[in-house]
């Protein structure tokens, strides 16, 4: 019998321990090369864990289980070629019995076969079908092997609900009453639930937990506001959209315009894109603006960088930003790819925030939170006016920018906005 053992491979230099989020073959099913066997649940991302030999595989660790890197997962036994997985024709014509009269045709096999996978969500389906209570036996996987995707939970989630016959009320009350009368239905009674149920939490959100705490508790948080008019930058947007999209396959967004402001700023400003060193007592300035940007995700909060926005294309950023976001909904982003950042911005104003306090995004000092745009009365020029205004938001660490400073970067980046053409000519 040869046996190889699956361990936990090196994932990235910050990681020290995975959770086993889902396997995807059973215990003793037959698995190919390379083939995805199980997922892994890092800090900042799901990665699949391929077979490193083909052979019978036998669970060692359990769904659910911290582990650390180099920790056993499974064992694979190369010596079985998969006979066993399943029967071949010729061993079903010996073992069963000869039929007495030539049986119907077969019905032709089903495009997938079922499988292990078959039915089973992935992580972030999962999560999508308990949100929306919908139960996965239902649900017509259409991913590998019949597995359910996150966009096969999507169209699920947004289905209604198929109505269900009335539940026979009167016998089930009369037997509980003991009396054979119908007991009187009490206002309300089907509304009200007092069930509750626990699950684990994922090592992301625990990770994103202990980071916020953190974030929290060791630096010297404040929060800075301002207000700005959009007027210019939505004008700017509408006149050269058209063309943009024509000659570089992406739109002017907002994000890619306040990212080439904020990188202006920070050039100016040094010390609101440093950070304090491990051993607390240096700063380390950048002479490069790298931007995290946060993405919600279905299993929580990442924030990639883009590295040397100060010297990218608006056009750039667009594709970037558009890749990024794309690929870290579907946990394709590598460990690498969402480290690093040397200030983030945060937009909650895509689900509606008109103000908040954005929390610092560790080891950096500072993070700009963008939020909704209101059609608002101001003044202007003793006039009042309707303008489209965005509250902005930077909170910082005080122990390495001063509040002038902040305020500062702030109204720079509130006159770069308003006036786009100082930012396009890098004044």
């Amino acid at each position: 019998m040869s046996i190889v053992e699956m361990k936990v491979p090196v994932i990235g230099e910050s990681v020290t321990e995975v959770t086993l989020s889902e396997w995807l073959k059973a215990d003793g099913e037959y698995v190919e090369l390379d083939e995805p066997i199980c997922e892994f649940e890092s800090d900042k991302a799901t990665l699949e864990f391929p077979a490193e030999a083909a052979g019978r595989i036998v669970h060692v660790a359990a769904e659910g289980d911290d582990l650390e890197i180099g920790a056993l997962v499974a064992k694979i036994d190369t010596s079985d070629t998969g006979g066993g997985a399943a029967p071949k024709a010729e061993d079903k014509k010996t073992d069963a019995p000869a039929p007495a009269k030539e049986s119907a045709p077969a019905p032709a096999a089903s495009a997938k076969e079922a499988t292990y996978a078959s039915g089973t969500p992935s992580p972030a389906a999962g999560k999508i079908l308990r949100e929306a209570g919908v139960d996965a036996a239902s649900v017509n996987g259409t991913g590998r092997d019949g597995r359910i995707t996150k966009e096969d939970a999507q169209k699920a989630a947004a289905a209604p609900a198929p109505s269900s016959p009335a539940p026979a009320a009167a016998p089930a009350a009369a037997k509980a009453t003991g009396t054979g009368k119908v007991a009187a239905p009490s206002a309300g009674s089907s509304s009200f639930s007092r069930e509750t149920r626990t699950e684990k939490m994922s090592r992301m959100r625990r990770t994103i937990a202990s980071r916020l705490v953190e974030a929290k508790n060791e630096t010297a948080m404040l929060t800075t506001f301002n207000e700005v008019d959009l007027s210019e930058v939505m004008a700017l947007r509408k006149k050269v959209q058209e063309k943009f999209v024509e000659k570089y396959g992406v739109k002017l967004g907002f994000m890619s315009i306040f990212a080439k402001a904020c990188a202006q700023a920070l050039m100016e400003m040094p010390d609101v894109n440093a950070h304090i060193g491990e051993d607390g007592k240096s700063l380390i300035y950048h002479d490069y603006v790298d931007i995290s940007f946060a993405v919600s995700t279905p299993t929580g909060l990442v924030v990639p960088p883009i590295a040397n926005i100060e010297s990218l294309h608006f056009s750039e950023i667009e594709s970037k930003l558009k890749d990024l976001a794309g690929r870290a909904r579907n946990n394709k982003l590598s460990i690498e790819e969402m480290s690093g950042g040397t200030f983030t911005i945060t937009n909650g104003g895509v689900f509606g925030s008109m103000l908040s306090t954005p929390i610092i995004n560790r080891p950096q000092s500072a993070i700009l939170g963008m939020h909704n745009i209101i059609q608002r009365p101001v003044a202007i020029d003793g006039k009042v006016e309707i303008r489209p205004m965005m509250y902005l938001a930077l909170s910082y660490d005080h122990r390495v920018i001063d509040g002038s400073s902040s305020v500062t970067f702030l109204v720079k980046v509130k006159q770069l906005l308003e006036d786009p053409t100082l930012l396009l000519m890098g004044l």
